[in-house]
Formats: C-alpha cells, sequence, structure tokens
C-alpha cells in the first residue's frame, strides 16, 4: 500500500459532527484567521506567493499573483467571489469540502478577503446543492453569530459581510466572468475580457474569484507557513489537493494527497479496478480534459506533467473506465452534456456541439460513416480556440483524444451498435437490483 496521503482540508472530515463551529474550533479553527488579522495585508498576499498555491478550480494560475492583480486601494469597495458552482461531470471534490468543513472554507474566505481588503464577499454556489447551501448558510451564520463575520472582526477594525449565493444551475456559470454576470442578476454568459475581472468584475468594481479549494488552503498556509505548503508537490506545481477516484475501482472516493503522486499510485489506494476488470481509458481533470490510458498511470499528476502527457489536470476528477466501457457511449454523453450546457452566445460553440452530438449518436447506434469521424474531428477543429471561453474548447478535448486511442470503435460504430459491443448491464458501475439497467428503447 502506498502512504503519500497528506490529510489537510479532509483532515476532520471523519470527525463527529465535523461540519460544526465547535468541532472545527476544538481543531485549531479560526485560529489561523487571528494570527491573519495581527499580520499586514501585503505579508499575507506574500505568503500566499511563495506557498506556490496555484488555482484549484482548474487553470492553475498562480492564487496569489491574481492576488497582486488588484489596483491600489482607492477606498471605494472590491469584492471576493467564491466560484462553488461545481458542475463537470466527474467532478465532486468541492461538494463534499463544503459539506464536511465548511468552516475551513468560511475562514479562508475572510482571511483572503482581508489580505485583499474587500468588505464583501460571496459564495456563488450551484443552487440544486439545497443540503449544501443550508450547511454553508448555518456555517455562516455561527461564525457571525462568534464574531468571525461582521464589524470590528475580533477587535481588529476590519469589517465583513458574507453572502451565500444560490444560483440557478447553469454550468457556464462556473466560467467566472458568466458567474459576475449572473450575481449580477443578469443571464450568465461570459463577458469580453479584457478588462479582467481583477479591474472590472462585480459591478465594475475590481473583484477576485477563486475555487473553493483554492481559498480553504489559506487557512493552512497561514497557520503553518508557505515553505511548509510548499514543501509538498513539485517544483511548479506545489502543495496538496483532493482527488476524485469514481468509475469502475474498488473504493472510489476522495484521496488527499501531494500534487505530482501518479494515477498507479491513487488506484493502488483506491484498491486497484474492480474484480475481474481492466482499465481502458480514464480522465486526469474531468470529462472536459482529453483521455488518457493505462499507459499514462505513470505520468505525475501536477499542471506541467499531465500538459506534457498531452492533456489537463484540471479538477483532478480521475474517473476510471475498464474494458466494459464504450467510449463512444462515453464521449457522447458528455457531449450531450456540454450541447445543452452552452450559452448559445457563440456560433463554433452552440452549433458545433450540437452537430458534434448527432454525428456521436449515429455512430453509437450503428449507423455512422467514416466521412462522419473525419466531420467530427473538423467539427472540434472549428471549434477549437474559436469559442467564446473555455466551454467549447472543453467539449472537443475527449473527443479528439477518444478517436486518437480509440479509433477503431468509432469505425466499428459504422457497422455495429455500441450497445451490442458493449451491453450497458456489463459496465453499470451498481450492481442490479432487479430493476432493468438497459436504458428505455435501447434493449
Amino acid at each position: 500500500m502506498v502512504d503519500t496521503l497528506t490529510p489537510v482540508l479532509s483532515a476532520i472530515w471523519d470527525t463527529r459532527k465535523s461540519w460544526t463551529l465547535k468541532t472545527y474550533e476544538q481543531h485549531d479553527g479560526y485560529q489561523a484567521l487571528r494570527q491573519a488579522l495581527r499580520t499586514p495585508r501585503s505579508e499575507l498576499v506574500d505568503a500566499v506567493k511563495a506557498s506556490g498555491l496555484r488555482g484549484r478550480g482548474g487553470a492553475g494560475f498562480p492564487t496569489g499573483m491574481k492576488w497582486g492583480f488588484l489596483p491600489p486601494d482607492d477606498g471605494l469597495p472590491r469584492y471576493l467571489v467564491v466560484n462553488a458552482d461545481e458542475s463537470e461531470p466527474g467532478t465532486c471534490k468541492d461538494t463534499p469540502l463544503m459539506l464536511a468543513n465548511p468552516h475551513v472554507l468560511i475562514e479562508g474566505v475572510i482571511i483572503s478577503a482581508y489580505a485583499i481588503g474587500a468588505a464583501r464577499a460571496f459564495v456563488y454556489l450551484r443552487g440544486e446543492e439545497l443540503h449544501v447551501y443550508r450547511r454553508l448558510l448555518k456555517a455562516v451564520a455561527d461564525a457571525r453569530a462568534a464574531g468571525y463575520i461582521g464589524n470590528d472582526i475580533l477587535g481588529s477594525g476590519f469589517d465583513l459581510d458574507v453572502v451565500v449565493h444560490a444560483g440557478a444551475g447553469a454550468y457556464i456559470c462556473g466560467e467566472e466572468t458568466a458567474l459576475l454576470d449572473s450575481l449580477e442578476g443578469r443571464r450568465g454568459q461570459p463577458r469580453l475580457k479584457p478588462p479582467f475581472p481583477a479591474v472590472a468584475g462585480l459591478y465594475a468594481r475590481p473583484t477576485v474569484v477563486n475555487n473553493v479549494e483554492s481559498i480553504a488552503s489559506v487557512p493552512s498556509i497561514v497557520r503553518n507557513g508557505a515553505e511548509w505548503f510548499a514543501g509538498m508537490g513539485t517544483e511548479k506545481s506545489k502543495g496538496y489537493g483532493l482527488f476524485s477516484v469514481s468509475g469502475h475501482v474498488k473504493h472510489p472516493g476522495q484521496y488527499e494527497a501531494p500534487l505530482g503522486i501518479t494515477m498507479r499510485q491513487l488506484l493502488e489506494l483506491a484498491g486497484g479496478m474492480r474484480e475481474g476488470s481492466t482499465l481502458k481509458f480514464w480522465t486526469p481533470g474531468g470529462s472536459s480534459t482529453p483521455l488518457f490510458t493505462a499507459e499514462h498511470l505513470d505520468v505525475p499528476l501536477d499542471f506541467e506533467s499531465t500538459a506534457a502527457a498531452g492533456s489537463m489536470l484540471g479538477t483532478r476528477a480521475l474517473q476510471m473506465f475498464d474494458q466494459t466501457t464504450s467510449v463512444v457511449r462515453a464521449v457522447l454523453r458528455w457531449t450531450e452534456f456540454y450541447a445543452h450546457e452552452s450559452c448559445g452566445k457563440c456560433t463554433p460553440c452552440r452549433e458545433g456541439t450540437y452537430w458534434m452530438v448527432q454525428i456521436l449518436r449515429r455512430l453509437e447506434a450503428g449507423k455512422g460513416t467514416e466521412e462522419d469521424i473525419d466531420t467530427l474531428l473538423d467539427t472540434c477543429d472549428n471549434i477549437l480556440g474559436r469559442s467564446f471561453c473555455a466551454l467549447g474548447d472543453g467539449a472537443t478535448s475527449p473527443i479528439t483524444s477518444a478517436v486518437k486511442y480509440f479509433r477503431e470503435e468509432f469505425v466499428a460504430g459504422t457497422r455495429t451498435p455500441a450497445r451490442e459491443l458493449f451491453p450497458y448491464r456489463a459496465s453499470t458501475v451498481f450492481a442490479a437490483t432487479g430493476a432493468a439497467t438497459e436504458p428505455a428503447g435501447m434493449a
């Protein structure tokens, strides 16, 4: 068994009532806040820069550098916005974090808002997650009652209001500028950049937008020091992170480890593939990243190594698929999601994702042609780099990589339906309980 786990964010998840303020305080909760409020703001920003913390939402942009982009304080409002709109298929790290320990996020919000000089912070949450929404509201209320939020926090003279906002469930609102439009009460659509949010963000004021895990990592950096955080991970991808392992493995779940761990190590920690199965393909960073195969098991899961191998670290959503899975079917389901969630603002994404779904459906049904495969790749080429935001680019990634590694399956889709080559019952993750496992009309 590989012993490379570094429980920091997940350290108290197995504690009784881990989500309560009492439990959090019993495990040194809000001590980092007390330390931060005695520290000059510029030193906090420098500490986050020195730690090497990079955005944990997928892009991997240095967090401290993003904070440093804010213009000098002009006495007018500036904002901190936490992107908790976790929506991509397979991505499931922020939700359990907010459920099991919401106060580590709240403490991170307060420290980060203090560091950048923001008097109001927003947590933008996916609205369907009602259970998370209620837990965050309770955590904010308890923190306010304890004096951690409000006026003159802990006698420091710093005032902060924290607002938990539930969105209406649009994947596009995970894009930071679409999120800001939604917060302002408008339809969530990406904005043209520049200006960037650091200059003109929420209500046209300087705004920092960070992922849940990024902000939740701040208290540990303040408490233990930048060198401690930088001592984990790799040279350019420092620190720890939550790796979400799901699919055809024996023990799916969240594994917190230093960046640079390999999928082979994580797979061993997860008990390996399920009985009688072998790994066929997997996603290193969620459904919008190029697929990997068994030959990539030893690629270090850091930003640089993953990119060098032809994919992206993304949100570290490690979906594992065995030999029973149709890659055509899997890619179709993801593409249907992206076509549905496209905001429609730009033509390449709006039209391209629609037509990719039509082609993939033909190939899944065994009614495609070899020309369809070329048209599919040509459509991807016309979307990549030409859409308004990253949704279009992300929609092409699983398709182009799937054709690269499994072209023979796409060719087979010109003759035989995927349901015959890869029966649904064989690839289901959970055992049938008497109900039919074939989708309606697919038997």
